[in-house]
Order: C-alpha cells, then structure tokens, then sequence
C-alpha cells in the first residue's frame, strides 16, 4: 500500500515536467519571431521539427542564441560566420540542416 502513493507522485511529477517542457516550447517559438522572415522560417522550423529530440544542453544553447542580434543570427544561420561557442555552433549547424532538408 505504501507504494501506491509514490506511484502516483511519480505520474504527477511527469505531468509537471511535461508541462514545463510543453510551456518553454511555446516561450521558444514566441521568440524565434524576430521580424525577420527568413530568421522567423530557420528557427520556427528548427524548433518544430527538433524540440522533442534536443538535449537540455541543446535547448540552453538555442535559448542563448536566440538572445543574438539578428544581423549576427543571420550571418550564423546563414553559415557566412561560425560561432566561437561548441554548444551554440552544434545548434546552428542543426538548424542549418532543418533549413536545408
């Protein structure tokens, strides 16, 4: 009987991280509207078809990314700058390639 209750806890518990992950997705997506559209398409598209599969690692970095200016994001998403960051280049390089398919 003492089980019963963590099981619950347990299923409420990944329906409140479900819903986390669900609202972040829709604060990411708000912000990938820069004004821009070709900056609007990359990035919506990117988050679209990837957020389920991005790690938290992945998702920190397109988080800082989308803190660019969008002269510089352009240049990056573009692939006339690379960035100096790992994290932030490995996100770039995915949404180049969701760009691309």
């Amino acid at each position: 009987m003492a089980i019963l209750p963590c099981i619950a806890g347990a299923s409420e518990l990944k329906i409140h991280i479900n819903m986390i992950k669900k609202n972040l997705r829709s604060r990411l997506y708000w912000q990938c509207r820069r004004g821009m559209r070709e900056l609007d398409f990359a990035l919506q598209d990117f988050l679209e078809a990837n957020y389920d599969s991005l790690s938290d690692t992945e998702i920190q970095a397109f988080q800082e990314l989308l803190t660019y200016p969008d002269p510089l994001l352009l240049e990056y998403v573009m692939g006339r700058m690379q960035p100096s960051d790992s994290a932030i280049e490995n996100v770039v390089s995915r949404i180049r390639s969701t760009v691309t398919d």
